[in-house]
């Protein structure tokens, strides 16, 4: 019986340290494949410049305002430099519900905990006649898209 009980406990025992050798290959494996973050893509296109109205339109999808006077375009990001949140359009002003950020409409702070404007992202007309956003791109407050009557920059 006691022979028994030992041969359990060696196959146990011996079980114990494969299982770890086995992880500790497996650990050293994964080091071979790199840690990769899975971002959305800072490039990416709206919808046609006809399609907008004049005026403010949010784009909730990617949390930014595309800013239509007459042929003139420009995209303002909706993300108070704060903490991130959503701000919204109050017909004069942005405006973070959370916590209490104000920005005029180039995105300039009026008041609040928010330390810097807003971001005014880089716009082009893609060649197949869409509004293209690059996020990744700061541009100057007094950017314009001019977009002609068809639809082309």
């Amino acid at each position: 019986m006691d022979s028994e009980r030992r041969r359990i406990l060696r196959f146990i025992g011996k079980g114990s340290v494969l299982a770890a050798f086995l992880g500790q290959i497996g650990a050293a494996g994964r080091a071979f494949y790199p840690n990769v973050l899975y971002e959305p893509p800072s490039r990416f296109k709206l919808k046609r410049p006809n399609d907008y109205p004049d005026g403010y339109t949010f784009v909730e999808a990617h949390r930014l305002f595309v800013i239509r006077q007459k042929e003139a375009f420009h995209v303002i990001s909706a993300i108070c430099t704060h903490l991130g949140c959503t701000v919204q359009w109050k017909g004069t002003e942005f405006d973070c519900p959370c916590h209490g950020s104000r920005f005029n409409p180039d995105g300039t702070v009026i008041s609040g905990p928010a330390p810097r404007p807003l971001d005014w992202f880089a716009t082009i007309v893609s060649p197949d006649g869409f509004l293209e956003v690059d996020s990744a791109t700061d541009v100057a407050r007094d950017f314009r898209l001019l977009v002609g009557e068809k639809g082309k920059a």
